[in-house]
């Protein structure tokens, strides 16, 4: 019986050891299906497609943003950091630089735009640095002047309320200067170099009267008005071509930030030239010796460094001079000027002279001072029917008339097709008509180029500023006859 019990427990332990490995085969073929399917078998469980792995899992809440952190920039340390509102609050916390190189920094920030140099026109420097020497001499020789005038003043053997209505009166000049100059903003848009060198010999011109008014004591009221009549003008003109200065320089629409720093650099070195001045007042200049020679001596340099300062500047806009120098220009050599590259061959005294090369172009004058007879005016309209403008060639120069509208794009043909047309000897007549008629054809076919070229180079198109307000449009016939309108 023993042996029985025996034998059938030897039995089932064989077959429990046999089943071991059937088992195990058969779950890892389910193992294997979960992550290799197997189609048909409905029964195994859902295998895991590639794609599943792609797809989003829960977010993780995020980690928190640090609001502090430390920037390193020419070994100077800066802690920035967000305060509880959201501002930036940035820290110096180590400058390793030497003294002179965290003044020069401070400096240029303080009185030069931001992202200086690459975000100013070229010239930039050399008109800031003759700009401060101008402010100079023209604070220095403000302070001689006064102190004259209050001289001149003590002098004259009138009572004092009779002096307080003189000084009242002088004053009142200058508003009058400034209502009369206001009348010529137009011209000073178109030639905006010129008109602020004016601006400044005017102001020379009445310092100098006032420097001088001792001498005649008598004319006291005389001369400071008529001082402060030139300075009151002098005062519009410098205010009105302040802004097209600026925009030349305005590499990056930063006009704002280029007003506020050149305005910045002006009130230092004014505040300095009054205290040169105060000096000089003091002890060279106590005699009215002194003040005729050291007076001079400072108009001369304040001359000098307006005009310096207004070659440096590249205006980009077109007015007269600048297109036909363009078209001279392109002309002779086939390329193209960019304004940087003229600045210095303007005329800034005599901006109206002719140039044979660009088809000796006048501008500005009237259409009923150009065309007085109705046949003439019809040939005209018949060679530039679908322009916006109209030449008329004379003994001398030719007359460009623009239409009301026209751009510098219109300009710009127009001369082209003057210069084109220069070369032949007679351009009177038929053959004048003739010489047009072919010179525009060529022009309509450089023209496409020519223009990207100019805009490629940072000349504005869009507008042209003659200076003069003369313009035209045509109006339809009337029961008058009247065939154009014209102003100016």
């Amino acid at each position: 019986m023993l042996i029985l019990l025996m034998r059938m427990r030897a039995v089932r332990v064989k077959n429990e050891e046999s089943s071991g490995p059937v088992t195990d085969c058969v779950e890892k073929k389910v193992d294997a299906a979960v992550h290799f399917p197997t189609a048909g078998l409905d029964a195994k469980p859902t295998p895991r497609r590639p794609l599943d792995k792609l797809r989003p899992r829960d977010k993780e809440p995020d980690e928190p943003v640090p609001d502090c952190w430390t920037e390193t920039w020419d070994t100077v340390a800066r802690t920035c950091r967000f305060d509880e509102f959201g501002n930036l609050s940035v820290k110096v916390i180590d400058d390793s630089r030497p003294i002179a190189h965290r003044m020069v920094e401070s400096f240029m920030n303080k009185f030069f735009p931001s992202g200086y140099p690459y975000s100013v026109g070229e010239g930039y420097l050399t008109y800031t640095k003759f700009r401060a020497m101008q402010h100079f001499s023209s604070a220095a020789l403000s302070v001689l002047s006064t102190q004259s005038l209050l001289f001149a003043a003590g002098l004259r053997p009138t009572p004092a309320q009779a002096t307080a209505v003189s000084w009242v009166l002088k004053d009142g000049m200058q508003h009058i200067g400034k209502l009369i100059c206001s009348n010529m903003g137009a011209r000073m848009d178109s030639e905006p170099k010129r008109w602020r060198i004016f601006a400044d010999i005017l102001y020379d011109f009445g310092t100098g009267l006032e420097v001088l008014s001792p001498l005649f004591p008598h004319l006291f009221l005389e001369m400071a008005g008529i001082g402060n009549f030139a300075k009151g003008m002098a005062v519009v003109a410098a205010r009105a071509t302040r802004l097209p200065i600026y925009s030349s320089f305005a590499k990056e629409n930063n006009l704002s930030d280029l007003f506020a720093k050149g305005e910045a650099i002006s009130t230092l070195f004014n505040v300095v030239g009054m205290g040169v001045g105060i000096q000089l007042a003091s002890t060279v200049c106590a005699s009215m010796q002194g003040k005729l020679v050291v007076a001079p001596l400072l108009s001369i340099v304040h001359i000098y460094s307006v005009t310096e300062e207004m070659r440096a500047a590249p205006v980009n806009t077109l007015n007269p001079q600048r297109t036909a120098m363009i078209v001279e220009k392109f002309i002779k050599t086939g390329h193209v000027s960019s304004p940087a590259e003229l600045r210095y061959r303007e005329s800034l005294l005599f901006p109206d002279r002719l140039i044979k090369e660009a088809g000796n172009v006048k501008v500005g004058r009237r259409l009923r001072e150009v065309v007085r007879m109705p046949s003439r005016l019809s040939k005209v309209k018949e060679t530039f029917p679908m322009e916006k403008f109209l030449l008329v060639c004379g003994n001398k120069w030719t007359d460009m008339i623009l239409e009301h509208g026209a751009t510098g794009e219109d300009a710009l043909r127009g001369w082209l097709v003057a210069a084109y047309a220069t070369g032949t000897d007679n351009l009177e007549g038929r053959a004048s008509m003739e010489t047009l008629s072919e010179a525009h054809a060529k022009m309509n076919l450089v023209f496409p180029s020519f223009i990207a070229e100019v805009q490629k180079r940072g000349w504005h198109t869009d507008q042209f500023l003659d200076g003069s307000g003369s313009r035209f449009a045509w109006r339809s016939p009337t029961v008058s006859g009247a065939v154009a309108s014209s102003s100016g």
